[in-house]
């Protein structure tokens, strides 16, 4: 084991850089079906929109109920494949099988059985949802194996962003490709007949990478600080909430940065930001009828990479921050960065004005690299992609950071408590963490009911009065007021920096002591601070 006399188990730099690819291949499917589910069930399957929105939040929060149970199990496992690579495969695979079923079969089934298209979505839906809680708990909780070096740890959310890249970024860009008029021409059957092939090979080639990842660190010799370790029962799980105040408040912080990453991501938002507002001015069809020109297509497209670009910056600049302040620091730092930047986009979108190009957001006009291929950029879409780009940049550079402060906290239920529990600490953040996304779907249906609109709409849908106003509370108040609410709950998070260098000193003390035949009670009872090391 590489350790040294401050407790510290560092990773190799091949681990450091694959294992994330996991959260990669679990994001595949955020996109392929938590961002396009509920379009599938009300545009291709027919079922109404009220129930495909509720619907998603109801399995939302199935997912997050049997978080706890699939930690508990993972707790209890350590087999001769380790505690972690049995999840990911099977939940891989289950997944697979799951999507394969509910998009392209579903759609064979007659119209006239509309019955079974309702039962046979929430089934399958059920399926790929147990699936996904199998591979995405292991993201959690096989990070305090993996390392507990301070320096080591803020660098998995650069090589998770990588990851993501491979996985949900991918999928976003197919996704729009395909979309294309060209091609599928929308979110359709022919959409969802093409993107799950392609999702399902890519998910399967990171969590073959991932496990590559991790082989060497899922042992048993890994785990905690060594001794006999009763099961946590159901029961005690509240206790060591209660118990647990860091991972109390990282609970509201990672619940408040999944919120305001899925409602401002959302498909419906983001067709009605860069569609439906953006639709001004007249063109002819091919029918010589005069039509509303749409910016969606490269709107939507050159946003998402600018994002993108502007996050490289923050991502040197938050693991430096974490590297020598804590990861606490660095998360609160970048999070007020990006809650700035958004009064400004908040700002913009007010002084929207519905076909007046001055304010608008407008890119160019025809086909890129084409012959009539033109700049129609304002000044107030050059304002837009500043405070945007640098407000998604800061905030996206601490999307996951998070995950690796749930290591911090399994660290230090190990230190309270003297239980090794990576599972349930993992799962009980990700409950609260998808109850709170859950979220994301109905409160776009509902904002979208208020204002009289029966069907999601995507981005051939024009204009309907109040459009503005749901783009305004999804893409900007939610989030903005889901990073007040993490920068509140971490004002109190105590595992700092210095704290967890303490933490892994003492644990490795304990340990030492358990190896040479000390029992666990003894162990910590008898260090419990640095001082006590001396």
């Amino acid at each position: 084991m590489n350790e040294n006399n401050s407790g510290l188990n560092r990773a190799k730099l091949y681990q450091l850089a694959l294992f994330p690819m996991n959260n990669g291949a679990t994001n595949v499917y955020f996109v392929l079906i938590l961002s396009y589910i509920a379009t599938f069930g009300n545009k291709v399957l027919g079922l109404a929109m009220v129930f495909a929105s509720f619907m998603v939040t109801g399995m939302r929060v199935f997912d997050a109920i049997t978080d706890p149970i699939i930690g508990a199990l993972m707790d209890k496992t350590d087999g001769k494949f380790g505690k972690f690579r049995p999840f990911m495969v099977i939940g891989n695979a289950v997944m697979a099988v799951a999507v394969v079923a509910l998009y392209l079969l579903t759609p064979l089934i007659p119209e006239n059985m509309m019955w079974l298209r309702y039962t046979m979505f929430v089934l399958l839906y059920a399926v790929w949802v147990i699936g996904y809680t199998f591979q995405t708990s292991v993201t959690r909780s096989a990070q305090p194996v993996l390392t507990n070096d301070p320096k080591q740890r803020p660098l998995f959310t650069v090589f998770n962003t990588i990851g993501s890249l491979a996985g949900m970024g991918v999928m976003q860009v197919l996704g729009m490709v395909i979309a294309s008029d060209g091609i599928a021409g929308d979110y359709n059957a022919t959409w969802f007949a093409i993107m799950t092939p392609i999702g399902i090979v890519i998910s399967v080639a990171l969590t073959v990478l991932a496990i590559i990842g991790i082989w060497e660190k899922d042992n048993s010799k890994y785990f905690g600080i060594g001794g006999k370790q009763e099961p946590v029962k159901m029961r005690e799980y509240v206790q060591i909430i209660r118990g647990n105040k860091p991972l109390q408040r990282l609970m509201v912080a990672g619940g408040g940065c999944k919120l305001a990453l899925s409602v401002a991501t959302n498909l419906t938002v983001l067709c009605m930001l860069y569609g439906a507002m953006t639709q001004f001015g007249v063109t002819a069809n091919e029918a010589g009828e005069l039509v509303s020109q749409n910016r969606y297509d490269s709107l939507n497209a050159v946003m998402m990479v600018l994002g993108y670009v502007f996050s490289v910056p923050f991502f040197a600049l938050t693991v430096r921050t974490s590297q020598k302040h804590g990861q606490k620091k660095s998360l609160m730092t970048y999070v007020a960065v990006a809650l700035c930047c958004y009064v400004g986009v908040l700002a913009l979108l007010l002084l929207w004005r519905q076909g007046d190009p001055a304010w608008n957001l407008s890119l160019f006009e025809g086909t890129l690299f084409g012959s009539g291929f033109k700049f129609t950029i304002n000044l107030y879409t050059v304002l837009f992609i500043l405070f945007f780009g640098v407000g998604y940049g800061a905030y996206y550079a601490t999307a996951d950071m998070p995950i690796p402060m749930v290591a911090d906290c399994a660290d230090y239920e190990t230190y309270r408590s003297g239980k090794f529990i990576p599972g349930i600490m993992g799962t009980l953040f990700s409950l609260v963490d998808k109850l709170v996304s859950s979220l994301s779907a109905t409160v776009v249906s509902v904002a979208l009911l208020c204002i009289g609109i029966s069907d999601l709409p995507t981005k051939a849908t024009p204009y309907q009065e109040g459009m503005n106003w749901v783009v305004i509370a999804m893409f900007c108040i939610v989030p903005m007021a889901a990073w007040a609410a993490t920068l509140i709950a971490m004002r109190g998070y105590v595992l700092t920096g210095e704290k967890m260098k303490e933490i892994n000193a003492v644990n490795a003390k304990r340990k030492e002591a358990i190896a040479a035949g000390m029992t666990m009670e003894e162990a910590m009872e008898k260090w419990k601070t640095l001082e006590d090391l001396k």
